[in-house]
């Protein structure tokens, strides 16, 4: 089966064609960072208006990379939600004409399903597992037993994991997106600022990062007040290391009490190098950790393709050409 996959839910302008949920023939994405960067963050309208003018661009792109006819598409696949509604309905509505043009069924994903299942396009589906979903803007820990049946046992109780990236970031004085720097930074780095590891209540699978974020910012000011140096080397290691110890070792501990031998990690944020190399220092070795590939990471379309494969094979029934574009939008069990 052949998936047309499309994704616009905020900066990223992408479509993408895949092969049963695996193989990816094209993957075509048109970033904006650049665009948004001198302002250190996305700005809603600006990103509608990129989208308009690329998204037929990228729809060409991709066929051609593929080497395929709208013709041999089998199933349309966009993301309706949750993102920047201007954005998504960008996505939407081309979708939504291609399908209505070529007579194809139309499935609507949910971003987040797409994240995790990137994880489809390197490695085998595996359940019961264990999904931690971190991004610039969702944290959750989710125990699936099956295709699209999610128990969200932990979630942000603020600040996402991502944002609070961005923010330590700013603080610092790097560059939008501010996680990858910090990443960076941090392997050039040592831990010896020491900042909280907030791991809340006894038995608690939430996440809280906003006391962290505001460790960060106070410990800076005080610096600075002090006409002191700032180590931020350092400084990314030590927030980096808080970071991912508790993401880390929660979702562990969810693995072990649910007896589960699947760790899937998904999200902008699965690409950072430190989450990375922890989860491989501390999973018992009867653990498999699936990560996606850096390039998958990241908002594209071909997660979404796989995504909708998936829900398809599972409900065809859902295929619905009313579909439309939701801003917010909880990942829900089918």
């Amino acid at each position: 089966m052949l998936v047309l996959g499309v994704e616009s839910s905020c900066d990223e302008t992408s479509v993408s064609i895949v092969e049963n949920g695996k193989r990816v023939l094209s993957n075509v994405i048109n970033s904006q960072i650049n665009i948004h960067e001198k302002f250190g963050g996305v700005v809603p309208e600006i990103a509608s208006r990129h989208h308009v003018y690329q998204i037929t661009m990228v729809f060409e792109e991709a066929f051609k990379a593929a080497n395929v006819k709208p013709e041999d598409i089998d199933l349309v696949a966009v993301t309706e939600g949750p993102g920047l509604i201007g954005s998504l309905l960008i996505g939407v509505n081309a979708a939504k004409t291609f399908a209505m043009m070529y007579h194809k069924p139309l499935i609507g994903v949910n971003h987040l399903a797409g994240h995790i299942y990137a994880n489809s396009i390197e490695h085998e589906m595996k359940f019961p597992c264990v999904a931690l979903l971190v991004s610039g803007g969702n944290t959750e820990l989710i125990y699936m037993k099956d295709h699209f049946e999610f128990e969200i046992v932990g979630e942000t109780l603020d600040d996402a994991v991502g944002e609070a990236y961005d923010k330590v970031a700013r603080v610092v004085g790097l560059p939008y997106p501010g996680g990858p720097h910090v990443d960076r930074l941090a392997h050039e780095g040592c831990d010896t600022y020491h900042l909280p590891r907030v791991y809340l209540e006894e038995g608690s699978y939430n996440f809280s990062f906003s006391g962290l974020k505001s460790a960060v910012i106070n410990l800076a000011h005080n610096q600075r007040q002090r006409n002191e140096e700032i180590r931020v080397n350092d400084l990314c290691a030590s927030f980096q290391d808080s970071v991912t110890e508790v993401l880390v070792r929660k979702t562990l501990k969810l693995a072990e009490k649910r007896n589960c031998k699947v760790i899937i990690v998904a999200g902008g944020v699965s690409a950072n190098k430190g989450l990375k190399e922890r989860f491989m220092a501390e999973a018992p070795k009867d653990i498999e950790v699936c990560i996606p590939s850096i390039k998958y990471c990241t908002d594209n379309a071909a997660m979404i393709a796989c995504a909708g494969y998936f829900q398809y094979m599972k409900n065809p029934k859902l295929s619905d050409l009313r579909l439309n574009a939701k801003a917010n939008l909880e990942l829900e069990s089918m």
